[in-house]
Parts: structure tokens; C-alpha cells; sequence
């Protein structure tokens, strides 16, 4: 799955006569740079792909204990495979009835469409403001799909996190199948997020052919962004009031938009009006459907992270026991290797438990209600019928800040110590308003939902759980 940075496409500013933005439809969209401008940046992307390419085989992920490259993958694409080979899975009819039928056996659903046209896929040539690239999503597997084009698709492998494919809906030989493509790693392996194979977000102001504005500079986007720099690029639905963010905005300079500058985008209940959405399984890119991708990647990168780390530091650490002729211990004994696992506990917890989210606007957000049915429908719910997929949607995206990931098979096999630690610590935190002041935000009845929830929904919970009052 290619890199998603952000583009935007529903007004564009020239301050070139007397000062003032002049706004321009989709309808008005031209070409406003030049060829040479055009191949000089080409070239530097090609370039520092290439560099990426060549640095590759130093990642810490494709060395031992990791081995990202070699290693037989076990995420959602992968256990489809066989089942599509033997004919067990038929997909046929158009594109668009290809693409809709291999996100139900994927299990990600239409109604997370969002939509970014912003050429930073390796479809390139595909994309631009009047053809955008469509991204679904579930809990375990992303899927980007341009019209006319393969599918780009990232699944999550509890231990090599996300693994990248390309698949062809009506390939020459009639022979589907998923394409592993470590091209993606040009992007995805290490250079955004570091040491990790990694999903992204950026939010990037862009000219009328979809090219980032790189001068404008850009955002590594998770639910941290604050709201108002989010969204360069993509297409958004859903109603916001007062507030702005960047969507739905292309630029025919390269200067920095004013304030007013994004009004045309602000508060669009439909995209019709600017390209053909019947190439589409969705008329939308909705608003909480952007949130809760932004937010589950952070997760999904935190969890690959600390995972990949601790299990790095552990083998290091038990190399050396051998070195020695020490016992080989299968817990963190040296004092940097129980170090890591403390600093990664952290990083985990801070994810899960959405430290440091960006404020809504005043008003909330209202989006798409199928998305948001869809997404709730999922929930492993508590005998009083809770669950944590239960939107709030007026001062934060949901009503129980514990990502609804613990739940995910990437929490569920991190590395066993580490998953101890975590839920040690999120036990002390949640019936303990002092424990741990990094979590003060959590409200007191909020902490007492998340720890009865989780104390019904969670396998293999530590001793701390069943010693709660």
C-alpha cells in the first residue's frame, strides 16, 4: 500500500492579481507547473526511492529476530490466499464488483471509504483531483483502489506488522492473486516512521494536477494532529461547523492559502459535484471515517514498533547470555533490555489510551451514519452491553478512550512479556487516578468503564485484573 499523502480538491488560490485569492472550481482545474518543474521533482522522488531501495537491506526489520522480507506472513491477505487458489473464493464481474466482494472477504467495510488524489501511489499516472484513490479499511487490513487500476492492499502481521500487496482484478493470465510488493517499503519501511515497516497519513497542500506543494511543508498525520492541519489533500464529508482543516483544497500557486481560502471545502455532504462517484462504492470520504483511520494507525505503528523492539533487544540480550555461557533467559534480565520493555509498555499505553488528542472542533463532528454503524456493530461488548467502538464525536472520537486495538490480534500476540506489562500498567491505571499522572485526563468513571470492559473482553488478563476491587 503506497504512501497516503494528503492532496485536496475542491478550491484553489491565486494571490497573482492585486493580492487577493481568486477561488476556482474542480471545473477550473488546469495544469500550473511546468514540465521542467514537473521532471525535477519526479526525478527527486524516483532518486530518493532508489536511495530507500538500496538502504533497505540494513533495516533492523529484515535482519533476525525479525527477518521482515523471508518470513511467511500471517496477515488477512495472506490466509485468503490458499482459499482463492483452490477455488474455494470466486471473484468475478467488474472492478468495481471485484473490489466489493474481496473487501467482504477481508472483512473491511464500504462505508470506510475515504478518498485522496494526490499523486503518492505507485499508480501515479492514475490519480489526479478528478480521479482519486479510494482507501478502505478494517481492524486488521487496509485496501487502496484507483479505478481502472490494482489494489493496493497493507495487512497487518502481528509480527512483521503491516505487509504489502498489489492485486489485479482481471490480471492477463486470469490467475488472481496477491502480489507481495515490497516497493511500498520505498515509503512504508522506516523513512516516515522509524526502523518499522509502518501505515502512513500525510497532509500536503497540492497543485491541480494532485503534485504536493512540498514548499508549503507537510503533516505525518495520527489522532495527535491538531484538527485544523489535517486533511491537505484528501476529499472529506461531514459536518464540522465554524471549524476549517485542509481538506478539499487545491492550490494553482505556490502560496500559502489565507483563512477564507477554505471555506468552499468546509461542511460537503456529497462529492458529486466535483468528479464522477459512481466509479465508487461510496458517494463520501466521511469525517469520522478519517479519524478513526488516523487513529488506528498510530496504534497499528505502536504496537509494530514495540513489538519489533523488545523482541530486537531480547534477542540481543539472550546472544550475549550465550556468548557468556550465561543462562538464556526468555524474560528481560540486563537492566537496558528491561528498559526497552518499559519505554515500549509506554509507547503502547499512550497509543491506546489516545494520549495527547487533538481537540475537536466546539461544535463536534457529524459524519456518515452507515460508517458508524458498521464500525459499532463490531464491538465486544460487557454484560451492561459497553463496548469500546462507542463514539462520542463532540469533544473526542470516542466515549471510552481505550482503543477498541487491544482487542486485535497485533495486541493480542505481542511479545508475551511486553503484553504482561501493558496490561499491568493499564490495570494500575485505571483503578488508580494517581498511579500514573501521565493519564490524569481519564475521567473517573470513564477509567472504571475501560476496566470493567476490558475485565470482561480480554483473554489472558495478568493476575492485577482478578485482584481489582
Amino acid at each position: 500500500m503506497a504512501n497516503n499523502r494528503k492532496s485536496g480538491c475542491f478550491v484553489s488560490v491565486d494571490r497573482s492579481s492585486a493580492g487577493a485569492p481568486r477561488i476556482y472550481s474542480v471545473e477550473d482545474l488546469g495544469a500550473s507547473r511546468t514540465i521542467a518543474s514537473f521532471a525535477a521533482v519526479t526525478f527527486v522522488v524516483f532518486l530518493a526511492g532508489s536511495l530507500r531501495l538500496l538502504a533497505q537491506r540494513d533495516e533492523a526489520f529484515e535482519r533476525p529476530p525479525i527477518s521482515y522480507s523471508t518470513t511467511t506472513p500471517l496477515d488477512p491477505a495472506a490466509k485468503l490466499e490458499p482459499r482463492l487458489q483452490n477455488g474455494e473464493i470466486k471473484l468475478d464481474g467488474s472492478d468495481r464488483e471485484i473490489v466489493r466482494q474481496l473487501l467482504r472477504e477481508l472483512h473491511v467495510p464500504e462505508s470506510s471509504q475515504i478518498l485522496v488524489y494526490s499523486k503518492t501511489s505507485f499508480q501515479n499516472d492514475r490519480i489526479d483531483p478528478r480521479h482519486p484513490r479510494a482507501i478502505y479499511f478494517g481492524d486488521d487490513c487496509y485496501v487502496g483502489w484507483v479505478p481502472g487500476g490494482l489494489l493496493e492492499i497493507a495487512g497487518m502481521d502481528p509480527r512483521l506488522g503491516p505487509v504489502f500487496y498489489s492485486f489485479n482484478p482481471h490480471p492477463p493470465d486470469h490467475r488472481l492473486r496477491f502480489d507481495r510488493d515490497n516497493d511500498c517499503l520505498r515509503c512504508h519501511g522506516g523513512g516516515f516512521v522509524r526502523d518499522i515497516p509502518a501505515i502512513l497519513a500525510r497532509s500536503v497542500f497540492t497543485d491541480t494536477r494532485g503534485q504536493p506543494v512540498l514548499s508549503l511543508g507537510s503533516e505525518l498525520v495520527d489522532h495527535t494532529t491538531p484538527m485544523e492541519k489535517r486533511w491537505g489533500g484528501w476529499y472529506v464529508t461531514g459536518q464540522h461547523g465554524e471549524f476549517r482543516h485542509r481538506g478539499n483544497l487545491i492550490l494553482s500557486t505556490e502560496v500559502e492559502p489565507g483563512s477564507t481560502d477554505f471555506d468552499g471545502g468546509a461542511n460537503r455532504e456529497t462529492l458529486s459535484p466535483f468528479f464522477d462517484t459512481s466509479n465508487y462504492l461510496g458517494t463520501h470520504s466521511d469525517i469520522v471515517s478519517l479519524m478513526v483511520f488516523e487513529h488506528q494507525l498510530a496504534v497499528h505503528n505502536a504496537l509494530t514498533k514495540a513489538n519489533q523492539h523488545c523482541l530486537w533487544m531480547l534477542s540481543y540480550q539472550q546472544g550475549i547470555q550465550k556468548d557468556l555461557k550465561e543462562e538464556v533467559m526468555t524474560e528481560p534480565t540486563y537492566e537496558s533490555t528491561r528498559h526497552a520493555f518499559e519505554s515500549a509498555s509506554q509507547r503502547v499505553l499512550d497509543a491506546l489510551l489516545f494520549k495527547d488528542e487533538a481537540a475537536l472542533p466546539k461544535t463536534g463532528v457529524q459524519g456518515q451514519p452507515q460508517f458508524q454503524e458498521d464500525f459499532s456493530r463490531k464491538g465486544i461488548r460487557d454484560a451492561a452491553g459497553r463496548s469500546l467502538r462507542e463514539f462520542d464525536l463532540k469533544t473526542r472520537i470516542f466515549k471510552y478512550r481505550c482503543s477498541y486495538l487491544i482487542h486485535s490480534a497485533s495486541f493480542d500476540q505481542l511479545q508475551p512479556t511486553l503484553r504482561r506489562q501493558v496490561l499491568e500498567r493499564l490495570a494500575r491505571i485505571v483503578t488508580n487516578a494517581s498511579a500514573d499522572p501521565r493519564y490524569a485526563y481519564l475521567e473517573a468513571g470513564e477509567r472504571k468503564a475501560i476496566q470493567e470492559i476490558v475485565s470482561a473482553t480480554i483473554p489472558r488478563l495478568p493476575a492485577a485484573w482478578k485482584s481489582m476491587p
